[in-house]
């Protein structure tokens, strides 16, 4: 049995982490990007998780 990382999966984990390293260092417009960043990659990531 072989693994295989859906490219979908992988860029929904990376957005999620980005938006929660975002979020240590704040100032407004690192608001902004982190919550996108956190929408979509939860977004991304929710088929999967079904």
């Amino acid at each position: 049995m072989t693994m295989s990382i859906d490219v979908n999966l992988l860029i929904g984990i990376i957005a999620v982490i980005a938006g929660v390293l975002i979020l240590i260092k704040p100032k407004l417009l690192n608001y902004i990007v982190a919550i996108f960043l956190i929408v979509y990659g939860v977004l991304r990531i929710l088929p999967y998780l079904t």
